[in-house]
Protein backbone atom coordinates (compact mmCIF):
# COMPACT_ATOMS: atom_id res chain seq x y z
CA UNK A 1 0.00 0.00 0.00
CA UNK A 2 1.33 3.25 -0.98
CA UNK A 3 0.48 6.65 0.96
CA UNK A 4 -0.13 9.68 -0.71
CA UNK A 5 -1.54 12.95 0.71
CA UNK A 6 -3.41 10.71 3.67
CA UNK A 7 -5.03 8.47 0.62
CA UNK A 8 -3.64 5.29 0.91
CA UNK A 9 -3.64 3.28 -2.52
CA UNK A 10 -4.52 -0.35 -2.71
CA UNK A 11 -5.31 -3.04 -5.56
CA UNK A 12 -8.28 -4.60 -5.72
CA UNK A 13 -7.41 -8.11 -4.78
CA UNK A 14 -5.62 -7.20 -1.74
CA UNK A 15 -8.48 -4.65 -0.97
CA UNK A 16 -10.69 -7.73 -1.12
CA UNK A 17 -8.63 -10.08 1.33
CA UNK A 18 -8.41 -7.02 3.84
CA UNK A 19 -11.53 -5.60 3.68
CA UNK A 20 -12.26 -5.67 7.47
CA UNK A 21 -9.18 -4.10 8.12
CA UNK A 22 -9.52 -0.76 5.22
CA UNK A 23 -13.44 -0.62 7.19
CA UNK A 24 -11.93 -0.26 9.98
CA UNK A 25 -9.43 2.41 8.84
CA UNK A 26 -12.57 4.23 7.22
CA UNK A 27 -14.04 4.44 11.15
CA UNK A 28 -10.84 6.00 12.16
CA UNK A 29 -10.97 8.46 9.26
CA UNK A 30 -8.57 6.87 6.49
CA UNK A 31 -9.23 6.78 2.34
CA UNK A 32 -8.15 4.48 0.37
CA UNK A 33 -8.03 4.57 -3.39
CA UNK A 34 -8.81 0.64 -4.90
CA UNK A 35 -6.88 0.31 -8.37
CA UNK A 36 -6.59 -2.40 -10.52
CA UNK A 37 -3.59 -2.70 -12.86
CA UNK A 38 -2.23 0.75 -11.65
CA UNK A 39 -6.08 2.51 -12.72
CA UNK A 40 -8.15 3.88 -9.81
CA UNK A 41 -11.04 2.39 -9.83
CA UNK A 42 -13.30 3.27 -6.46
CA UNK A 43 -12.65 5.47 -3.40
CA UNK A 44 -13.67 4.09 0.17
CA UNK A 45 -13.75 6.84 2.24
CA UNK A 46 -15.19 7.48 5.69
CA UNK A 47 -19.27 7.98 5.54
CA UNK A 48 -20.43 11.67 6.45
CA UNK A 49 -21.56 11.90 10.03
CA UNK A 50 -24.41 14.73 8.66
CA UNK A 51 -27.27 13.15 7.86
CA UNK A 52 -29.37 14.18 4.22
CA UNK A 53 -31.45 17.12 3.90
CA UNK A 54 -33.61 15.37 1.41
CA UNK A 55 -36.69 18.11 1.17
CA UNK A 56 -33.57 20.56 0.26
CA UNK A 57 -32.39 17.65 -2.10
CA UNK A 58 -35.62 17.14 -3.62
CA UNK A 59 -36.04 21.04 -3.35
CA UNK A 60 -33.00 21.83 -5.52
CA UNK A 61 -33.47 19.09 -8.03
CA UNK A 62 -37.11 20.47 -9.08
CA UNK A 63 -35.46 24.31 -9.43
CA UNK A 64 -32.71 22.59 -11.36
CA UNK A 65 -35.45 20.92 -13.36
CA UNK A 66 -37.64 23.88 -13.96
CA UNK A 67 -35.07 25.32 -15.76
CA UNK A 68 -34.80 22.93 -18.78
CA UNK A 69 -37.37 23.31 -21.80
CA UNK A 70 -39.07 19.98 -22.91
CA UNK A 71 -39.71 16.83 -21.50
CA UNK A 72 -38.21 13.11 -22.87
CA UNK A 73 -39.94 10.08 -22.06
CA UNK A 74 -37.57 7.47 -19.79
CA UNK A 75 -37.64 5.27 -23.13
CA UNK A 76 -36.27 8.55 -25.09
CA UNK A 77 -33.65 8.69 -22.40
CA UNK A 78 -32.92 4.55 -22.65
CA UNK A 79 -32.41 5.23 -25.84
CA UNK A 80 -29.60 7.79 -26.24
CA UNK A 81 -27.88 6.45 -23.18
CA UNK A 82 -27.43 3.20 -25.73
CA UNK A 83 -25.93 5.71 -28.37
CA UNK A 84 -23.18 6.66 -26.20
Amino acid sequence: MDTDNNVIEIGAFEAKNRLSELLRGTEAGRSFVITRRGRAVARLVPAEQTPVDFRALQDAFVEFRSGIDGTMSVRDLVEEGRRW
